[in-house]
């Protein structure tokens, strides 16, 4: 341990929380060293660095996760410490206990703390003893599943199983129905296996409607630890967090204090050094029964609301009490101002069941400044893969009070534009627009209970007007002095009548194809019939100026972000995908192979269960196969009663998105006996 700030630090991660901590340290004027895959080898947070060392191909176990890999960059580069980010070995202790053997400060607490808090059945006995309250739950570690069958009982449903070894909800699964635990407990084993590489899983009560509220921690090498109030994390959906506050409108200062108190308690438990978080679920009817649920041994990825109201940047304060610096403040010094929120800008689709996108980032706008900040990985270019995890960016926004922040939380989000990779910001601008959430009534299945009304599926008919208008642009000749071949343009004009429709067959992704027309009026002006409509609607777009197109539909303007032909529409943080639609083509595909039988992929990911073989006789909504991408798992179940015909897959293919899996061909319908009718 050093008294003085570092020369060279190695950010042992990717995307976003690699250019924040890159900020940071450019602040302090210390060099930072990037590590890139090779799916990473043009990414922002390599152009920002100082210095970028490849440390292996796209796979994050032959990469990010290996940790001599990053201990040869660091000794490469001549860096004097690491800081892991989140994710990835950032909650790893032997790479914690490997950078310190190495001779590199690790930016985190203690190995030993990580092991223990990493382990949430010794956690949870550690801050018990030391007077925290925590949930009832199995006690001891390395249950078999009966004995997690057993334990469920005695408690009661419902329950939630939980991974032993990590968190962010990876593992995570709540069983209310008994005959499902068998089910439920192979599965959270094997995403357990795969994302921590621990199967080891615990049970705890489920506490309904719950509030889930943690505190910032912030602990130096010299015996002090302080808290920096809490942040509200009750928006989640399938136990990911979505959207963070600070502070929550749910807490009183006496409760504030004392939850404050039982952080400060389960830190110093477990001799805690550096930035940490203390969760606790907290009964919405009752604030002040809070009990513990884990503490998360690094940077959270919701710091920066914490930020906003402190005035602290947490990466800095990271650094200088791993370089050995005391905190010169105490408890008594923080002071939380104003109110922040947070949105986590995810690469999903919320029409298709929140099924994870990808795509080249082709026009990008994050909002910055006047109380908005955004932190993001990306830029023109990026391609965004299944390898990683889905989030892209945060959309953060700061105001003297709540109804401020929430209010220019959503105006950010309407401003964003992440055009060649669906994104979730437009069902994240309609969620912070529900009533529950202005008037702070929340708690963690909220989201799960109005998904559907916030997904946000149907296409308004301006974005089909905006695209044939582009199309129809796009079929004009660009102007020239002098004379104009008058049968070149596409005005629809012809001799001795009215002028002609231009039909665009359009369709947007996971929705029927459509035909717009469109013609040009006597006076100049542009009609559109859209489909389904009796008469025509007046139309007029303007000129497609950088991003921006502008299409007025009826005496009504909607301005988009647009690529020149088309093929990407976005408005107010939602985005469509447009493509010319051949009826023909399509007519064939849907005569063909991929059809009401056929299973396909949602996503593009890796096949990891197969529970079936050909031959086999399934039932309607029989699970058969599960497919991973994104760090998530999505079960592929039979439409209907059948046979399975086909099985391209097996464990460990890796398939693209609507790629056939398998075929289940339908239970004939018996004939009817000698005398009996039909």
């Amino acid at each position: 341990m050093t008294d003085q700030m570092f020369d060279t630090v190695l950010v042992a991660n990717r995307g976003e929380i690699a250019v924040r901590v890159e900020r940071t340290l450019r602040s302090l004027g210390v060099r930072s060293v990037a590590v890139y895959s090779d799916a990473d080898a043009d990414a922002r947070h390599v152009r920002e660095a100082d210095t970028a060392v490849r440390i292996g191909p796209a796979p994050a176990a032959e990469s990010y996760l290996s940790a001599q890999r990053l201990l040869e960059a660091a000794a490469r580069t001549g860096a004097q410490a690491v800081h892991p980010g989140y994710g990835f070995l950032a909650e790893n202790a032997e790479f914690a206990r490997a950078c310190e053997a190495a001779g590199l400060v690790f930016i985190g607490p203690p190995a030993d703390a990580i092991a223990l808090m990493g382990d949430k059945i010794r956690a949870k006995e550690t801050v018990k003893a030391a007077g925290v309250p925590v949930v009832p739950g199995s006690s001891g570690s390395g249950l078999t599943d009966a004995q997690l069958v057993d334990a469920a009982r005695e408690i009661g449903m419902p329950v939630l199983l939980k991974p032993s070894a990590g968190g962010g909800g990876k593992g995570m699964r709540l069983v209310r129905d008994e005959t499902r635990l068998a089910d439920e407990i192979a599965a959270a084993r094997r995403e357990a296996r795969a994302s921590f590489g621990d199967d080891t899983l615990l049970v705890e009560r489920w506490i309904d409607r719950p509030r889930h509220i943690e505190i910032q921690v912030l602990a130096d090498g010299h015996g002090n630890v302080v808290h920096l109030g809490e942040r509200e994390c009750s928006l989640q959906r399938r136990h990911q967090k979505i959207v963070e506050e600070a502070p929550s409108v749910l807490l009183d200062e006496k409760t504030r204090a004392a939850m404050g108190e039982a952080a400060v308690q389960a830190a110093r438990s477990c001799g805690y050094r550096g930035a940490g978080t203390v969760e606790f679920i907290v009964p919405g009817d009752d604030p002040s029964a809070y009990y513990f649920m884990e503490m998360n041994t690094r940077l959270q990825v919701e710091h920066p609301v914490t930020e906003l109201i402190t005035g602290l940047d947490l990466v800095e304060w990271q650094l200088r009490v791993a370089a050995g610096e005391r905190l010169p403040f105490g408890q008594d010094d923080v002071r939380l101002t104003g109110h922040a929120v947070e949105a986590r800008l995810c690469a999903e689709d919320p029409a298709r069941g929140f099924l994870p996108s990808g795509g080249t980032v082709l026009r990008l706008r994050e909002p910055q400044g006047d109380g908005v900040r955004t932190d993001s990985g990306l830029s023109e270019g990026t391609e965004v893969g299944s390898l990683y995890d889905p989030m892209l960016s945060k959309v953060i926004a700061y105001g003297p009070d709540r109804a401020t922040a929430l209010r220019k939380l959503r105006a950010a989000l309407a401003e964003t534009v992440t055009l060649g990779v669906q994104t979730n910001a437009g069902f994240l601008r309609r969620l912070l627009a529900h009533p529950a959430v202005v008037s702070g009534e929340l708690d963690t299945g909220l989201v799960e209970r109005e998904a559907d009304s916030l997904a946000g599926g149907d296409v308004p008919a301006e974005v089909y007007a905006a695209a044939a208008l582009l199309r129809q642009a796009a079929l004009e000749p660009a102007a020239a002095p002098g004379w104009r071949d008058p049968f070149a343009a596409a005005d629809g004009w012809r001799m001795g009548g009215g002028r002609a429709w231009t039909a665009h067959h359009l369709r947007v992704a996971g929705h029927e194809p459509v035909t717009v027309r469109v013609r040009a009026t006597a006076d100049g002006g542009t009609e559109l019939l859209l489909p389904g409509a009796d008469t025509p609607l007046r139309a007029s777009a303007g000129p497609l100026d950088g991003h921006r197109f502008t299409c007025a539909l009826d005496g009504v303007a909607h301005t988009f972000a647009a690529l020149p032909d088309g093929s990407w529409l976005g408005r107010d943080g939602d985005a469509w995908q447009v493509r010319d639609h051949d009826p023909v083509a399509a007519s064939l595909t849907r005569a063909g192979q991929a059809g009401a039988d056929s299973l396909t992929a949602p996503m593009p990911g890796t096949v990891t269960v197969v529970k079936v073989a050909v031959g086999d006789e399934v039932d309607a909504g029989q699970s058969l196969l599960v497919v991973e991408a994104m760090k998530m798992e999505h079960v592929i179940s039979a439409p209907h009663a059948g046979t399975v015909t086909e099985l391209d897959v097996s464990p460990g293919t890796t398939v693209a998105m609507d790629q056939v899996l398998a075929v289940i061909a339908p239970v004939e319908a018996a004939e009817p006996a000698e005398g009996e009718t039909a």
